[in-house]
């Protein structure tokens, strides 16, 4: 049955409107009520976004399908690593989430590492790991254009259309992302949109925390040294890591040892590709890039007059939701607008007013099924505000206030 939410705490923003409006009106009036609250949150100085796995959906699995496509592989090796494999299952309470499974294997992998009479037990580990590595690889290492991609693409480039223009006078657009693909980066990059990942060079591009500070500059007079800075420019922080990252232990001329690559689809599995933060024995989890990027996103968070928009992601990695929450425990400033069917978690439960909660589904007259207004496409296309729009807007009313005073001056 259709049904549209929108919560404040605990509190039904919808309940007046649902009372009343006619049923022929009721989803139509809650869906603008809800686009007219978002609105108001993109006046804030400071606007983030943590995109989860949801946002990528339909192109690459979620954690849910990479565990099963990783766990039918699995099934047919059998014997000792099938035991194994469910062995961990039974030990952890989210079964279904790799990156778990993965942070206990690679902690085993230490464990018997320093023990030679478990060689058995460390061949059945490094088997296991490497099965894991290559399913989440190959799933996620796709062309982004292609026949398959080709609507979750449109909808990134879509997100980026109506918001990387913000005002110059406002903080520039930040991103967070647990996924690992090239979604992102493929649509700024069609859109001719400058945005910063933490990487920067030429030929060869290393992570350098640093360019999180920089920004792109135009001068406005040839004849004077004034400069402002150039308004679409998007920070991009891959919390996770990402396909086209590798480590690089060359001799180049930089502190941080790791570097992106621009074709990913000719790497293999096991090539030090850096997926995902796990504990090995660099302590990848706790070195870079991952510490200075959950640095920046812990840093972010904490900056006064802030809005999180939360979407795809349904709060399953613990690392991240302590920062959101030390946020809000810190931040008195802060709003997280939950776009998201997260269920009963944790945080769904709290009766705080800068919690925001979005989720339900509608039934469009042109579609057979209902629409779920909490997937990327639907937040795309009918709740987030078009600022580029609104803009051009704004500077019309002020060219015609500007016009008004010099006639009535005059």
């Amino acid at each position: 049955m259709a049904e549209i939410n929108f919560y404040q705490g605990q509190t039904d923003l919808l309940s007046d409107v649902k009372e009343d409006s006619e049923d022929k009106n009721s989803e139509e009036l809650q869906i603008q009520e809800i686009q007219k609250r978002i609105v108001e949150f993109f006046n804030v100085k400071n606007i983030h976004f943590l995109f989860g796995s949801g946002t990528s959906c339909n192109a690459i699995p979620n954690m849910k399908g990479l565990f099963d496509a990783a766990k039918e592989d699995i099934e047919l090796i059998g014997g000792e690593v099938q035991e194994e494999f469910e062995a961990i299952i039974n030990r952890i309470e989210n079964k279904e989430n790799l990156e778990e499974i993965l942070g206990i294997l690679y902690s085993n992998k230490i464990y018997l590492d320093n023990y030679g009479e478990y060689e058995a037990e460390l061949k059945v580990c490094n088997e296991l790991i490497e099965i894991i590595e290559i399913t989440i690889f190959t799933n996620i290492n796709i062309d982004c254009k292609g026949d398959g991609a080709v609507d979750v693409l449109n909808n990134y480039q879509n997100f980026y259309r109506k918001l990387a223009l913000r005002n110059k006078d406002l903080s520039r657009l930040n991103i967070f992302t647990t996924n690992n693909d090239l979604f992102n980066e493929t649509a700024l990059d069609s859109l001719n949109i400058h945005y910063i990942d933490g990487f920067g060079g030429g030929i060869n591009k290393f992570f350098n925390p640093a360019l999180f500070n920089y920004t792109f500059s135009k001068r406005m007079d040839t004849s004077i040294e004034k400069f402002e800075p150039v308004e679409n420019i998007v920070n991009l922080y891959k919390i996770h890591g990402s396909i086209n990252w590798v480590e690089d232990n060359s001799k180049t001329n930089t502190f941080f040892k790791i570097r992106e690559i621009s074709y990913p689809e000719k790497l293999e599995p096991g090539k030090n590709i850096l997926i995902y933060p796990t504990p090995t024995k660099q302590n990848k989890s706790l070195g870079s890039p991952y510490v200075e990027l959950f640095r920046e996103f812990q840093k972010k968070l904490l900056e006064p007059h802030s809005v999180l928009f939360i979407i795809g992601y349904s709060f399953s990695d613990e690392h991240v939701n302590n920062i959101i929450y030390q946020a809000l425990a810190t931040n008195s400033t802060i709003n997280v607008v939950i776009i998201n069917d997260i269920g009963e978690f944790g945080i769904s439960q709290i009766d705080d007013n800068r919690i925001f909660r979005i989720w339900g589904s509608i039934q469009e007259d042109d579609k057979e099924n209902e629409t779920q207004i909490h997937y990327f496409d639907f937040i795309v296309k009918k709740l987030l505000p078009n600022i580029d729009a609104t803009k051009n807007q704004n500077l019309t009313l002020e060219k015609f206030i500007d016009f008004y005073n010099k006639n009535l001056s005059s």
